[in-house]
């Protein structure tokens, strides 16, 4: 699996994400979805930006009314859903025993910001399966 996801697209998660510091971020991405020859490419079309019903800087739970808005306007738009996306503000990049026991879509990409070093941002996409992550190639594209 490969995610390509938009420069501008990026800028506005990390923004985003640290306007919510001290606590986690979340949102969901969605776009369109196509097989090519060394497999599934996933482009995201649309990031939505969504508050942290949870208001915790260790996990987080989208707000029930903007994630159900957010389908909405995916459909409205003709886009497939295609995962979530979140930050860690105090930890690597990486899916924590959390993310995975919470990871319920296993169609879905699961981006993880890493805030851990405020001047070196890391953005990383998961697959998770079965209790396992395995990250996935994500690209970040002009």
């Amino acid at each position: 699996m490969k995610v390509l996801l938009k420069r501008e697209d990026y800028e506005k998660i990390l923004n985003h994400a640290v306007s919510e510091l001290p606590n986690e971020a979340c949102g969901l991405i969605a776009g369109t979805e196509e097989e090519r020859k060394g497999g599934t490419v996933r482009k995201v079309e649309k990031v939505y930006l969504l508050t942290n019903a949870d208001h915790s800087n260790e996990h987080f739970a989208l707000d029930p009314k903007e994630q159900l808005a957010a389908v909405k306007d995916m459909r409205t738009l003709r886009l497939k859903p295609l995962g979530n996306w979140h930050s860690h503000p105090e930890s690597p990049s990486r899916s924590s025993d959390e993310d995975i026991r919470l990871a319920f879509d296993k169609n879905a990409s699961y981006l993880i910001l890493s805030l851990m070093e405020r001047d070196r941002p890391v953005l990383r996409s998961f697959h998770v399966e079965d209790g396992v992550s395995a990250e996935e190639e994500l690209e970040i594209v002009e």
